[in-house]
C-alpha cells in the first residue's frame, strides 16, 4: 500500500481529486485531498496565505512516507514541503504544474514560458493580494474537454487564490528524491511545451503523458489514476 497526498493548484480545493481517489482507493492504496489554507472549506483569509502556510499545511497532513501530487501551483508547494521533510517524501508527482528549479516562482514561470492564456484569464483584486479565475475562461481554458456539468460543480467551489504562494522563490529539492511529471497534452493554461521544457532533463521514465486538457482530474480521472498507480507500483 502506498500513501498518496494530492495538492490542488490555484483557486480549486480538494474537491478536485473527487473522481480519482476512489481510484486510487479501489487500487489498494491510502489516498487524501487536502484543502490548502483559503482554499475549499478552509477558513483563512486567503489576502493573510504564504507559500509557508501552505507548505506547512501539507507537512502536517503527512503520516509516514508518501507520494505527494501537486497539480498546477500545487507543483510549488509540493516542492516546498519535499525542501523541509524529505525524509517523509516517498516521490513526488507534478500534474501540468509548475516544477520549479531553486529561486524560481510561479510568478517567474508564468512570465518565461509567455502563458497569455492564464495571464489573461486571471482578475487581481484591489490589493493584489488574491486573484480570481474570469469565469467566461472556464469553459475554453480549464475544463474545455470535461464531461458536462463541470464547469458549473468548479465554479460553485472556486475560491480566491492567494497572490503569495506564487510570487514566493522555491528551494532547492535535496537530491535522491524521485520526481515524476504528467503532461497535459491538450494544456490551454501551461503549454504543453513548458511543461516538457521544465521536465527537459528529466529520465524519460519519470515523464508521463495524458491526451487531457488543464483538468486531468475531470477529463480523465482513470488515465490519471492509472498513471500514479503505475508510479507507486513500479520499483
Amino acid at each position: 500500500m502506498t500513501r498518496f497526498l494530492l495538492i490542488h493548484g490555484s483557486n480549486h480545493g480538494a474537491w478536485c481529486w473527487r473522481d480519482v481517489l476512489p481510484l486510487l482507493r479501489a487500487a489498494g492504496h491510502e489516498a487524501q485531498a487536502l484543502d490548502l489554507p483559503s482554499a475549499g472549506a478552509d477558513p483563512t483569509p486567503p489576502e493573510q496565505v504564504t507559500l509557508a502556510d501552505c507548505r506547512d499545511a501539507v507537512l502536517a497532513a503527512l503520516d509516514g512516507p508518501t507520494i505527494l501530487v501537486g497539480h498546477s501551483l500545487g507543483g510549488i508547494t509540493i516542492t516546498a514541503a519535499a525542501a523541509a521533510a524529505p525524509d517523509r517524501i516517498a516521490a513526488l508527482v507534478f500534474v501540468a504544474a509548475w516544477a520549479p528549479r531553486a529561486g524560481q516562482s510561479a510568478r517567474d514561470l508564468r512570465a518565461q514560458y509567455r502563458c497569455e492564456n492564464l495571464l489573461s484569464a486571471i482578475r487581481m483584486s484591489a490589493d493584489r493580494k488574491t486573484s480570481v479565475f474570469a469565469d467566461e475562461n472556464l469553459a475554453p481554458l480549464f475544463y474545455h474537454d470535461c464531461p458536462p456539468g463541470t464547469v458549473d460543480y468548479a465554479r460553485a467551489r472556486l475560491t480566491p487564490q492567494p497572490t503569495a504562494p506564487g510570487t514566493e522563490p522555491a528551494a532547492a529539492l535535496p537530491a535522491g528524491i524521485p520526481r515524476h511529471y504528467v503532461i497535459c497534452t491538450e494544456d490551454r493554461v501551461i503549454p504543453p511545451e513548458a511543461q516538457q521544457d521544465m521536465v527537459r532533463d528529466w529520465p524519460a521514465a519519470q515523464v508521463h503523458r495524458i491526451e487531457a486538457g488543464h483538468s486531468p482530474f475531470f477529463a480523465g480521472p482513470d488515465r490519471l489514476a492509472q498513471i500514479l498507480i503505475n508510479i507507486a507500483e513500479t520499483p
